[in-house]
C-alpha cells in the first residue's frame, strides 16, 4: 500500500494524471519529488505547491534526492522512455516501481468509486460528475484528467465523503487496475490501435472493465456502447430515435442559454440549462444525471449544478470573442470527437464560417483514421493543419499532415505554428477553433491576444 512509503518519486510528473496523484500525496504530507522532460505552467504550479521538480535526467545522481528502496515508491507513466537513466537506476537498485494506474487503483479501492470510461468524453464527464456531487450533500473526492474551471485543479479532496470520481483510462489497459462501484461508458470507438491492434480487442477490454463494477453498482452506457449486456445497465442518448432509459431532446440556444428537455425513467424535465453548450456536453450531462439518480440524488439537486458548471480547460473552452469573431479551444483528437465539436459549433453559431487549426496527434492514429479525419475536418470552412505531434512515436513513411490535406475536400493548408498564428490574425469573421491533444495549446495565449 502507498501509505507505507514516506517518499514518492514521480517520473513524468507533469502529466495531467500524474500531477493529480502528486498533489494527492503532497496534501497527505508525504514527501513528493519528480522529474519531467519539460517545464510547463502545470509543473510550475506543482513547484509553488511545495513539490521539487527537475527537468534533466539525473541518472545515478537521483539517489541524492530520494530515500532508500524501503521508504520510496517510484511512480511512472507509460509515456516515459524505457532507456531513461533514472529509471534504470531504480530498476537496478531494488526500488518498487508502479504505473500510475496501479497507484490510482490502490487509492480508489478504499472509496466508493464512480468511474468514467470511454474513448472520448471522459474528462468533461468526470469533471461534471464531480462538480454535481460536490454541489450536493454527498460531496466527493476526485482525480480528474483536466483542470476544472470550478475547482481550478485536477484534484478534489473531501475528507467527509466516501465517494471518489476518477477517469478510467483505456490506454495501455490502465482501467483494469480500478475497482469501480459504478461507471459511465461514453463510447467504445476504435482508438489506441497501436496498443489494441483491432477495434474488437478494444471493445473486449471495455467488456472486461465493465465487469469490474460492484455487484450492487450499475453501468451507465451511451446507446451505441455494445458491452456488458448481462449487467444492470442504464442507457442514454441525445436527439436519438433509439429507445433509451435517459434521453435529451430539443437542444437549443435561448436567451444566451443552452438548454434541453430531459426524460428520465419516471419524469420529464423541460428547459434544463447547461453551463456548457454543445451536443457532446448534453450527452455528458445526461449520463451524469443517470449515474447520480442511481445513487439516490434527485434531479432537483442536479439541475442547479448542471447550470453552474464552467467546464474544463481545453474542452470546448470559450477563450475569447469580439464582434463577429469567437475563439474556442478544444482537446478533440479523434474523428468522432471532431465531428461532434463541429456539429455543436454549427448548432450554436449559426451562419458563421468555421476556421480550424488542427494538430494531428500520433502518427499511428493519423494512419488509422486518415479518411475519417479528412471527412470530419471537411465540416469546417477553412482548415490549417500543423505538423503531426509525435508524442512517443517515430514517424511513419507517407503519414503526414500534407497527405491528410490532400485527402480533404475543404480548403486546407499545412503551416508551422508561427505561420498558423499569422493566418489566424488575418481572419475577420467566424469561429476560430484550435483543436488537438499535442502542444497546440501553446498557441492559445498568442491567439487570445489577437482578440484583445
Amino acid at each position: 500500500m502507498t501509505r507505507n512509503y514516506s517518499n514518492i518519486y514521480f517520473i513524468g510528473i507533469g502529466g495531467i494524471g500524474m500531477s493529480a496523484l502528486a498533489r494527492y500525496f503532497n496534501q497527505k504530507e508525504i514527501r513528493v519529488v519528480g522529474y519531467d522532460k519539460t517545464e510547463t505552467p502545470l509543473t510550475k504550479k506543482l513547484y509553488y505547491e511545495g513539490i521539487d521538480i527537475h527537468y534533466h535526467d539525473l541518472g545515478d545522481e537521483v539517489k541524492l534526492i530520494v530515500g532508500d528502496p524501503s521508504s520510496t515508491l517510484v511512480v511512472v507513466t507509460p509515456a516515459v522512455p524505457s532507456d531513461l537513466k533514472e529509471l534504470k537506476y531504480f530498476r537496478e537498485n531494488g526500488f518498487t516501481i508502479q504505473k500510475r494506474a496501479e497507484v490510482l487503483g490502490s487509492i480508489t479501492a478504499e472509496f466508493k468509486t464512480l468511474a468514467v470510461a470511454g474513448t472520448h468524453g471522459k474528462t468533461t464527464t468526470s469533471t461534471l460528475l464531480a462538480h454535481v456531487l460536490s454541489s450536493t450533500g454527498e460531496k466527493c473526492n476526485a482525480f480528474l484528467g483536466g483542470i476544472s474551471a470550478n475547482f481550478n485543479s485536477n484534484l478534489l479532496i473531501e475528507a467527509s465523503s466516501q465517494l471518489m470520481v476518477v477517469e478510467a483510462d483505456e490506454y495501455d489497459r490502465s482501467f483494469h487496475q480500478l475497482k469501480p462501484f459504478s461507471s459511465i461508458i461514453t463510447s467504445t470507438d476504435a482508438d489506441h490501435l497501436d496498443i489494441y491492434r483491432s477495434k474488437e480487442a478494444l471493445v473486449q477490454a471495455f467488456e472486461e472493465y465493465g465487469h469490474l463494477i460492484a455487484p450492487t453498482g450499475v453501468l451507465v452506457v451511451h446507446h451505441s456502447v455494445d458491452v456488458c449486456k448481462d449487467l444492470p445497465r442504464l442507457t442514454y442518448g441525445v436527439e436519438t430515435s433509439v429507445q433509451t432509459d435517459y434521453k435529451g431532446s430539443g437542444l437549443r440556444m435561448e436567451d444566451g442559454k443552452f438548454m434541453m428537455t430531459v426524460e428520465t425513467p419516471t419524469k420529464i424535465f423541460k428547459n434544463v440549462i447547461l453551463g456548457l453548450p454543445g451536443i457532446h456536453n448534453a450527452e455528458n450531462a445526461i449520463s451524469v444525471i443517470a449515474l447520480c439518480e442511481s445513487i439516490g440524488i434527485k434531479m432537483e439537486e442536479i439541475q442547479p449544478a448542471l447550470e453552474s458548471f464552467k467546464g474544463v480547460k481545453r474542452r470546448f473552452e470559450l477563450v475569447a470573442q469580439k464582434e463577429n469573431l469567437i475563439y474556442i479551444d478544444d482537446y478533440a483528437h479523434h474523428p468522432t470527437a471532431i465531428n461532434s465539436l463541429l456539429d455543436s459549433v454549427r448548432l450554436i453559431y449559426k451562419g458563421l464560417p468555421i476556421h480550424v487549426v488542427f494538430q494531428p496527434h500520433l502518427f499511428s492514429r493519423t494512419q488509422d483514421f486518415m479518411q475519417e479525419f479528412a471527412n470530419a475536418l471537411g465540416k469546417a470552412d477553412n482548415v490549417v493543419l500543423l505538423p503531426i505531434y509525435p508524442a512517443r512515436e517515430e514517424a511513419i513513411e507517407g503519414i503526414t499532415s500534407e497527405a491528410l490535406s490532400e485527402m480533404m475536400t475543404t480548403k486546407s493548408r499545412v503551416l508551422t505554428p508561427d505561420d498558423a498564428l499569422k493566418a489566424v490574425s488575418e481572419i475577420e469573421k467566424g469561429v476560430v477553433l484550435t483543436v488537438g491533444a499535442g502542444n497546440i495549446d501553446r498557441l492559445v495565449e498568442p491567439i487570445a491576444k489577437l482578440f484583445s
